[in-house]
């Protein structure tokens, strides 16, 4: 096969758009794609560059196919690490199939069922934060939601308000900081030697203190909870050993980390669809009161929700939470006649591969029906968890997460919005901006 070269978006163009790509770089690269094709290289200067990809074909043989070749970008397994040390998503090479291995067991259903009524119990105290009949911002109640619920399904009856908030604020302190360090490297410097960086670091030790001490309180009492804490704590090395206790910190970090960011930002889109297309809502309110009176668990009522299942399948094909994937290979690759040099950065955009119109029918609309029978699941340009053995590994305790948030929202409101924009704003995560809705009681 002939050699193609990879179109080429030079240093200049990038420093010409530098101010507009720091605010939001996804116009710009979508003018690449439109201009370049579906693969480009994007020059930064000094001999960097970056390939960004739209080809799902070619992000599945990264991701899953050859795999073995690629590993995380340093933004995940240095930049974030340091705050939240060597867990799933920061890990890589052995010490990460390791981690696999022991802990894949905590996220499969039948573990993850025993977990739901506290799920559930969390989500109906915070949906009861709404104030209703006037437009306020959702996200950040979804962001409590989100947050608390993966604290009470880590720790279960045995961490209050105070310390969640503590945690909460110390996770996304570390994670604004990032954000600062990747969008203003000529800051550097300042940030290493100037005490932001320290900072933040120390709030990160106190939250493994917090942790140590909760981790403690359980080993002491000698009593269960069913929930997350217990499982890890019961799994086993193939040596029959149990993680060390830094490890285990490192895990439930990484948690708190991967655990309720991105489900917040998916919430708090799918809430904004539905405003907008008041059609969808009635139906999954219409799904809802059907499967309350013909279930009696809550995993059950879960799976009667099939038609909510594609609205935020529908929600996340739009706007996915991880709206890209970044790896470097080890080793030099070639790949649909495209030669990868070795320890190339690639970047495949999520958003763009969702947004397809290679592989979308109307790509730009709300159709939830486009998932009915499993569709996502089945299909090649659908990657809102990755894909491969990195895949999400808590893709399930999501999903059944966000059914349970937005039948409980719309069994009590219908929700309504101005026939506005989504807006977005792309930082590590896709999150939202300016989510105003409005909350009329049903009743």
């Amino acid at each position: 096969m002939k050699e193609k070269i990879i179109p080429t978006v030079s240093f200049f163009k990038f420093l010409k758009n530098a101010s507009k790509i720091v605010k939001n770089p996804l116009p710009f690269h979508h003018q690449n794609f439109e201009e370049k094709g579906d693969t480009f290289r994007l020059k930064l200067g000094l001999g960097n560059s970056v390939i960004f990809s739209r080809n799902p074909d070619f992000a599945l043989y990264t991701l899953q196919k050859n795999q073995r070749n690629y590993t995380k970008s340093k933004i995940q397994t240095k930049d974030l690490s340091k705050y939240v040390g060597k867990g799933l998503l920061t890990a890589e090479g052995e010490l990460w199939k390791k981690q696999r291995r022991l802990i894949q067991p905590a996220f499969h259903k039948k573990q993850l069922e025993q977990l739901l009524d506290t799920v559930l119990e969390v989500i109906k105290e915070e949906v009861d934060h709404i104030k209703p009949n006037i437009p306020i911002d959702i996200f950040p109640i979804l962001n409590d939601l989100a947050f608390q619920t993966v604290a009470k399904a880590l720790f279960k009856s045995e961490i209050d308000t105070p310390v969640i908030e503590r945690l909460q604020y110390i996770t996304e302190a570390a994670q604004q900081m990032l954000v600062k360090e990747l969008r203003q490297p000529f800051k550097t410097l300042y940030f290493k030697y100037g005490g932001p960086i320290k900072k933040h670091i120390n709030l990160t030790i106190e939250a493994r203190t917090i942790l140590k001490k909760l981790v403690d309180e359980r080993l002491e009492s000698d009593q269960r909870q069913g929930d997350l804490l217990d499982m890890l704590l019961d799994a086993r090395y193939e040596d029959g050993t149990a993680m060390e206790e830094s490890q285990l910190l490192d895990e439930i970090l990484i948690l708190f980390v991967a655990g309720h960011e991105t489900t917040s930002n998916a919430l708090t889109f799918i809430l904004q669809l539905l405003a907008r297309h008041q059609d969808v809502q009635e139906r999954v309110y219409a799904e809802h009161a059907f499967a309350k009176a013909n279930t009696t668990s809550s995993l059950d009522y879960i799976k009667a929700c099939e038609y909510t299942k594609q609205v935020i399948e529908e929600g996340m094909r739009l706007y996915p939470p991880a709206y890209f994937v970044d790896r470097v290979n080890y080793e030099e690759d070639s790949f649909n006649g495209i030669t990868i040099s070795k320890e190339s950065n690639l970047l495949f955009s999520i958003i763009e591969i969702h947004m397809h119109k290679d592989f979308w029918e109307e790509p730009e609309v709300f159709n939830p029906d486009r998932f009915a029978n499993n569709a996502g699941m089945k299909h090649k340009a659908y990657l809102p968890f990755g894909a491969g053995p990195r895949m999400c590994i808590g893709n399930n305790f999501a999903m059944y997460e966000m059914v349970l948030a937005i039948t409980e929202v719309v069994q009590r409101y219908k929700i309504i919005a101005e026939d506005t924009p989504i807006e977005i704003k792309p930082l590590i995560t896709l999150k939202p901006q300016n989510a105003i809705l409005e909350f009329i009681p049903r009743d």
